[in-house]
């Protein structure tokens, strides 16, 4: 194994709680009458499909572009401080494969100035060989694209990349992908996971187990 490709949300930051409850916020103060498992479906999709989901859970009551600018009000006035909200291990993690040569990306269905400023407040960007959004190519999560293009960018084998995820969209992707999958456990959100090679509570248990993909 040559490249080790992470999605970002529910991964490296435990950032879909805060977004799930905030968006459950702002969907009532316009009208939605539905559960917070509805919103909870959204995990894993683009930022198109999230809003594009979002509307019909409000009865197609408001414009794509408003939904978007609730969402992006929302989360300004209550901002995420994501340094406090870092997975355990995940920097440890990087930093481990960073020093075996190992190629890195993130491959995040978030939009790229919100990738690019995780990477620099959370101190991953350094160890990063490079970061990319789904918003950036035609095709979103579970389409292979975003895996598919970090493979190409890094110039290494999709059969020699491993992706670490969380949602069932993602570990998708990377199986559409035909990349080695492991899934970093999910216990909230009732992401059916079992399409992965692998699930892993724990980043250290990952991390044993790329050292004996590597060590092959």
């Amino acid at each position: 194994m040559k490249a080790v490709l992470f999605d970002m949300d529910g991964v490296l930051i435990d950032s879909e709680t805060f977004y799930m409850e905030g968006t459950y916020i702002w969907m009532k103060e316009l009208g939605f009458t539905g559960t917070y498992e509805d919103i909870c479906t959204v995990i894993g999709t683009s930022m198109k499909t999230t809003y594009e989901m979002l509307q019909k859970m409000l009865k197609n009551k408001y414009s794509i572009k408003e939904i978007e600018n609730r969402n992006v009000e929302y989360f300004n006035e209550n901002p995420i401080d994501y340094k406090k909200i870092m997975i355990k291990g995940t920097l440890d993690l990087i930093k481990h494969l960073h020093n075996n040569d190992i190629k890195l990306a993130v491959c995040s269905s978030s939009p790229k100035e919100n990738i690019d400023h995780v990477m620099e407040v959370c101190g991953f960007k350094e160890y990063l060989d490079f970061d990319i959004s789904g918003e950036q190519l035609k095709h979103s999560k579970p389409a292979p694209d975003i895996y598919l293009k970090a493979s190409e960018v890094l110039n290494v084998d999709p059969l020699e990349c491993i992706v670490i995820e969380d949602s069932s969209i993602g570990i998708e992707s990377g199986k559409n992908a035909n990349m080695h999958v492991v899934a970093y456990k999910d216990y909230r959100f009732n992401q059916d996971q079992s399409k992965a090679d692998k699930v892993f509570s724990s980043m250290k248990e990952i991390q044993d187990y790329i050292d004996t993909l590597i060590a092959k």
